[in-house]
């Protein structure tokens, strides 16, 4: 596999995209204004202590408290890259955990939107190139996407004879990799961890201890690895500060990274502008002529494939396994593509063939099995419906983009002229039923007027020759186009 990173940094925001053989994959950005906190460390204050949740509140600084779990309080651990089962955590009450007033070191690890405070936890875990840190605890553990047994006793035999400070875990970039390469990213983990004491023990919460790296450097110490061919950047300051971190890291990689110099924008110099515009659309076309539909909400993604223009062969199971695989993997594109997370619903078409039903599934496992975040997929049921979660930290692309509709208020849709023309309606024969007024002025959107005046002329005509009324409609161009005011 060739995997190139393309990457744009401005004063304004830092986007970067990533394509695994010539196909677009991730795509990340992050403003100056509202630069990601996930990974970031604060000396916080316990503001609430809720034990009906299991949970408290934590003052860090931010416009929002910081929501506390009491797994995330309690020594006990359970990281992406943790073997499932090797820890089995039984917390105590959060009440005999934590008291408000308290001062708690706490790490960032989802951002969940302006409604809500961003998740944290008290274990803290510092990610490096090979290796993540976990200060006050001595596990050792295993990234779940190596999965050659031989090389995971290897590594694990290897960390258990380091001396650390912490626990820590083998990153996937750590697969292969000698001691020399570990004890030098350990050295590094642990100074930046001593840094971080020095600086909490000197600051009063709530206060920002510890930011983790930008968006480029973050691409390079999380995206680099044998696989890249390539990457670019465009930034004469980002393009050594990239170069410099790889020297200390991996050495290996400084030469793929190039400095892209021509005044056409990186992103339209590779095609990629284009591509990032269709990853905002809610429809998404596949070679075939099917097509996905993909709607958001707060709680859950939704994912409908359809067959759309394609006809297939003579044999309709056939057809419509073939067109559940391709979705198959372009979903599982989309969802990294979008950093769509959470309870993912996948609406394939409906399949009788048991056997299609279990290769399907085997090929959407192994689709999801090439994205760095953590999912769960399971069977195809009955009626086509696949149920998974993905791991979120950091918003969507479209919430990271993009705001709610001003028109429709986020709904997505606003209501039809003729609806509104009907709400006028009863709205003029409540003023008429309470008093004296016979004469109205109805002031609205263009289109509803234009409806009133048109293949509804009958409303104007009634409430004339019936209720005796004389109405007289505006129309009002930067109206929403369900608002309507009645004179």
């Amino acid at each position: 596999m060739s995997t190139v990173i393309y990457t744009n940094v401005t004063p304004y925001e830092t986007r970067v995209a990533v394509r695994e053989n010539g196909v677009l994959v991730e795509l990340m950005v992050e403003r100056s204004r509202g630069r990601s906190i996930v990974g970031s460390l604060y000396k916080g204050r316990i503001s609430r202590v809720l034990p009906g949740m299991q949970a408290a509140f934590v003052d860090v600084g931010l416009e929002r408290d910081a929501f506390l779990y009491v797994d995330d309080v309690a020594e006990t651990l359970e990281d992406e890259e943790v073997e499932p089962g090797e820890i089995v955590p039984t917390a105590p009450p959060i009440q005999d955990l934590l008291r408000e007033g308290q001062e708690i070191m706490v790490q960032i690890t989802r951002e969940l939107g302006s409604s809500k405070g961003p998740r944290a936890t008290s274990h803290v875990t510092i990610p490096g190139r090979y290796l993540v840190l976990m200060p006050g605890n001595s596990h050792v553990g295993v990234s779940r996407r190596i999965t050659d047994q031989v090389e995971r006793e290897r590594l694990r035999t290897l960390l258990s004879e380091i001396p650390h400070t912490g626990g820590v875990i083998v990153r996937t970039a750590g697969e292969g990799r000698k001691r020399a390469d570990f004890l030098a990213d350990l050295a590094v983990l642990e100074s930046m961890w001593r840094h971080i004491g020095s600086r909490a023990a000197e600051v009063g919460a709530p206060c920002l201890v510890h930011r983790d790296l930008d968006l480029a450097l973050r691409a390079a110490r999380d995206l680099s690895g044998p696989t890249l061919s390539e990457f670019w950047i465009d930034d004469t300051d980002g393009y050594q500060r990239v170069v410099e971190f790889l020297d200390r890291v991996q050495p290996e990689l400084t030469s793929k990274v190039k400095l892209y110099r021509r005044q056409l924008d990186i992103f339209d110099a590779f095609g990629i502008a284009a591509e990032l515009d269709q990853a905002l659309q809610p429809k998404v076309w596949l070679r075939s002529g099917g097509s996905l539909v993909i709607e958001q909400t707060e709680a859950l993604v939704a994912i409908d494939v359809n067959t759309g223009r394609y006809v297939g062969g003579a044999d309709l199971e056939d057809t419509v396994f073939r067109i559940n695989v391709e979705a198959a993997r372009e979903v599982a594109r989309q969802l990294r593509l979008r950093n769509l997370g959470g309870i993912v619903v996948v609406d394939f078409i409906d399949m009788e063939d048991e056997t299609h039903r279990e290769a399907l599934l085997a090929e959407f496992t192994t689709a999801l099995a090439r994205d760095r975040a953590r999912s769960l997929a399971g069977p195809v049921g009955p009626f086509g419906l696949v149920q998974l979660t993905r791991k979120r930290t950091e918003r969507s692309l479209e919430r990271a983009l993009t705001q709610p509709c001003p028109t429709c208020e986020g709904l997505g849709r606003v209501k039809s002229p003729e609806t509104v023309c009907l709400e006028i309606r009863r709205a003029l024969l409540r003023e008429a039923g309470g008093g004296e007024a016979i004469e109205f002025a109805v002031r609205a959107h263009p289109e509803v007027v234009r409806m009133l005046s048109g293949e509804l002329r009958g409303i104007l005509v009634e409430l004339r020759e019936r209720h005796g009324l004389t109405v007289r409609t505006l129309e009002a161009p930067d109206f929403h186009p369900a608002r309507f005011e009645v004179d």
